[in-house]
C-alpha cells in the first residue's frame, strides 16, 4: 500500500545549510541552499523506497526558523 505523503522537518544547520528529517522513516538528508535540499530529499526517497511506486507523491517540507531577540 502506498502512502500518500511524507513529512519532513527542515532546520538551518549552524554549520551551514540545512538540514531534513522525516517524521515516519529514518530519512535524514541535507543540503546548502533549500534548492539543494529539495533534491537531496527525492533522492534521499528512492534511496529509502525499494520500488518507485512506493514513493509518496506529496512531500511537505515543515521549515523551523529559530529566533533569538532580546527584550531589554
Amino acid at each position: 500500500m502506498q502512502t500518500r505523503e511524507v513529512v519532513f522537518i527542515v532546520e538551518e544547520d549552524p554549520e551551514g545549510g540545512y538540514t531534513a528529517k522525516a517524521l515516519d522513516y529514518s530519512i535524514f538528508t541535507e543540503g546548502e541552499t533549500l534548492e539543494e535540499l529539495k533534491g537531496n530529499v527525492k533522492d534521499s526517497l528512492r534511496c529509502h523506497f525499494d520500488k518507485e511506486e512506493d514513493i509518496p507523491r506529496i512531500i511537505r517540507l515543515h521549515i523551523v526558523r529559530e529566533e533569538i531577540l532580546s527584550y531589554v
